[in-house]
């Protein structure tokens, strides 16, 4: 976590704790409402641009946690709010701000609900940055980080009727059991997150990114799911194609 000034290509504003520009004054809005700042459409850090995702909507992932706290106490976060080491809040790279998000430590299986409100972690593969509040409670001050699961907790979820029906994301099926339709495998995260945020604006959910470690290297997978079974992906994996998704194909849990 640093502080970084970052030049855009539209406009220069001064950056905040994690780098994304925010420019003056903030009131935070209510939950549902994104945040004045802390929003660009994209932002670069250590020469990586981020794409700012549209919508949380569908957003499940797995990775690393860390934690941040005195150094940060007190400053302002990317979406103008002031951090507090000791409120339930957390930093993300590319979810909206706000955006409230449950946390999972796949380790002790605890559990915390947390507000996106800062940019950030920028540093391997990490996935959120917690707060020192919310790391203590999930067990990560000790250790420093650990293996999370993150999905977000949409307000007011979506009230457009859904294209597919699905099985909860922590069902008693067994992972080999669970049945997704694959979109595409990149090795960029970019491209994945671009393929998510093309789907989730279509009302295509639930849509995660999975990331896979293979002998050729690590792949970042977008799938919708997990369905009700094979007849629902038949169905749905059709419809997909007639939609242009070419490369949609049914697959089996970490198939």
């Amino acid at each position: 976590m640093y502080w970084i000034l970052l030049s855009l290509a539209i406009f220069t504003l001064t950056s905040c704790t994690f780098g994304v520009p925010m420019g003056g004054k903030s009131t935070p809005g209510p939950s549902s409402a994104k945040s004045k700042y802390g929003n660009p459409p994209s932002y670069v850090v250590f020469g990586k641009r981020y794409y700012v995702m549209d919508s949380a909507a569908g957003y499940v992932e797995r990775g690393i946690a860390s934690w941040y706290g005195p150094n940060f106490h007190g400053k302002r976060t990317s979406s103008g709010e002031t951090y507090n080491m000791h409120a339930m809040t957390a930093a993300h790279k590319t979810l909206p701000l706000p955006t409230r998000v449950r946390v999972k430590n796949l380790s002790n299986g605890k559990t915390v609900t947390v507000k996106v409100n800062d940019r950030g972690p920028f540093k391997d593969n990490r996935v959120i940055d917690l707060s020192y509040a919310a790391a203590k409670k999930l067990g990560v001050v000790g250790p420093g980080t650990a293996q999370v699961e993150v999905s977000a907790l949409v307000s007011g979820a979506a009230k457009d009727r859904p294209k597919v029906r699905v099985l909860p994301l922590h069902s008693s099926a067994s992972d080999k059991d669970d049945v997704f339709i694959q979109l595409g495998s990149f090795g960029s995260e970019r491209n994945a997150r671009n393929l998510l945020n093309d789907l989730n604006a279509k009302k295509e959910k639930p849509i995660l990114i999975s990331r896979a470690d293979t002998d050729n290297g690590v792949y970042y997978r977008v799938r919708l799911g997990p369905l009700l079974g094979l007849p629902e992906a038949d169905s749905v994996h059709k419809r997909l194609m007639r939609e242009g998704y070419t490369d949609a194909h049914i697959v089996f849990g970490d198939q």
